[in-house]
């Protein structure tokens, strides 16, 4: 790969892991199954979830609370491309989170989560690149909490 290529890539790639957050956070949760391979998987060892294919995902993300206000922080995002195919990528992220939200201003809180995301890319036949494969790794978590009431 020349290194326009390489660059492409790579951006495509960086867009893709700010793009999952964006949707989840101020878009349509479910669509970030658009982001993944057909076979795409999403996986939490640490909470035994493995969400497998794009369907599966479109349900998965679309049950989040309606309620719930988030707002995830994606930091260090490392793509290293691999092949003029294929790519892999580590991103740090931080989550802010509340569920019962019923509009207006919060007051600061602690994140409810701090790790790292895996994860792999493939390009499909007409240049798209996709997740294949992403994986969350926890180093702090905490439940979500409930915004106190006046």
């Amino acid at each position: 790969m020349d290194s326009l290529d390489l660059f492409l890539a790579e951006r495509a790639c960086e867009r893709i892991v700010i793009g999952f957050v964006h949707r989840l956070d101020l878009g349509e949760p479910a669509s970030v199954a658009e982001l993944f391979t057909e076979d795409g998987t999403w996986e939490w060892p640490a909470g035994e979830r493995l969400v497998s294919g794009r369907d599966a995902l479109r349900t998965y993300f679309g049950s989040r609370p309606a309620d719930r206000l988030s707002r995830r922080l994606m930091s260090n995002i490392l793509v290293t491309v691999t092949s003029p195919d294929t790519a892999t990528a580590t991103s740090y992220f931080t989550t802010h989170r509340v569920d019962g939200h019923e509009g207006g201003l919060l007051p600061p809180g602690p994140p409810v989560q701090v790790g790292h995301y895996t994860d792999t890319f493939h390009r499909s036949p007409d240049g798209t690149w996709l997740l294949s494969t992403r994986t969350l790794h926890l180093a702090f978590g905490g439940p979500t909490p409930r915004p106190p009431r006046p």
